[in-house]
């Protein structure tokens, strides 16, 4: 009998593998040593493997799909309601054995080397970014404890910090003084690196023809282009532009039952990075919308006058994503105030 399906449950040294015919008979049930893995798949006859997107997913589709073998991806949320009984590695990896075969199911866009070499600049980006705002939070509640409380923005703290830094009348020890000069230091080099992960962005927008065609719509800039293009890899994974607006969390969440419609807010699922750039840029948007008569601004107009403004963003961001989506899987580019068309 010959495998047909494989459920692989990824680990950092052993890996479950389970098995089955075209008749769903278990032919495989066993455990490998990281160094086996491409080894016992290379003597297979080419299959459909799961496993799901968690670490290393990206790097062993890769590494299966050069063998020969057809792999998906899934998330791990979808396989849960398939593990019998108690959790072990064997039960997970029959879990994804059955879940990679139904038919209706969703699976996650693999990523190339080239994209998880961009998705690496935006995580580094965004570990600096959420260190300065840790930073700057200290610094604000430390001088408040002394009674010197600065503006949130960021602009404003920079200006303040170089005052006290400089200035001895406000009551400041020396120790705390010194400790602000220390900070001050910290933020620059921050801010400095910040910079430097911004600049190989930009770097990587203006070599990619897609970014820069992503780049023409309001809302989306080289940050979010390039993450966008490093996090989606198989557009043919997303039938339409509302599925790939449901995958970045940007739809309503449901529960209906008995032919009663219940809509809540946008569920949030996805990529938390993805959706918050989206959100942001469409706030952006709306606020340089005002005063134009081209139909798209014209409409978001009528809509801040009818709902709140977070609301209107993330219309907003909704209707960007099916945009990008259409773009990216018709080779089309984008007109302002207009509509997609083909390039």
């Amino acid at each position: 009998m010959q495998v047909v399906r494989i459920g692989l449950d990824l680990a950092k040294y052993v890996f479950a593998v389970h098995g089955v015919d075209s008749h769903g008979k278990v032919i495989v049930r066993k455990t490998l040593r990281r160094d086996a893995v491409a080894r016992f798949f290379a003597n297979l006859p080419p299959c459909l493997v799961g496993m799901e997107a968690s670490n290393g997913a990206h790097y062993w589709a890769g590494v299966l799909t050069d063998l020969g073998h057809e792999v998906r991806l899934i998330s791990p949320q979808f396989v849960t309601p398939y593990v019998k009984s108690n959790k072990n590695d064997r039960n997970d990896a029959e879990a994804i054995c059955e879940a990679v075969g139904r038919p209706s199911m969703r699976f996650v866009p693999p990523k190339s080397v080239d994209q998880l070499a961009v998705q690496a600049v935006h995580r580094i980006r965004r570990r600096l970014v959420a260190d300065r705002v840790r930073l700057v939070n200290q610094v604000r509640g430390l001088l408040s404890e002394h009674g010197i409380v600065i503006a949130r923005d960021i602009t404003q703290l920079r200006r303040g910090l170089a005052e006290i830094v400089g200035d001895s009348a406000d009551g400041l020890s020396e120790l705390v003084r010194s400790l602000m000069r220390e900070l001050q230091v910290e933020m620059a080099e921050l801010d400095h690196r910040i910079a430097s992960y911004d600049r190989r962005i930009l770097d990587i927008f203006r070599r990619s023809e897609q970014c820069q065609r992503l780049g023409k719509i309001e809302g989306i800039g080289p940050v979010t282009a390039t993450a966008l293009i490093a996090a989606v890899g198989d557009r043919t994974c997303f039938k339409n532009g509302r599925q790939f607006a449901a995958w970045l969390g940007l739809v309503p969440k449901q529960r209906s039952s008995g032919g009663r419609a219940r809509l809540f807010g946008i569920s949030k699922r996805g990529d938390r990075y993805l959706r918050t750039l989206m959100i942001h840029g469409a706030r952006a948007a709306l606020g340089r919308a005002g005063g134009k008569q081209d139909p798209r601004s014209l409409w978001l107009g009528k809509l801040r006058q009818r709902r709140h403004p977070n609301v209107a963003a993330v219309a907003l961001a909704n209707k960007n994503a099916r945009i990008v989506w259409a773009m990216l899987s018709g080779d089309t580019f984008y007109e302002r105030g207009l509509s997609v068309k083909a390039a």
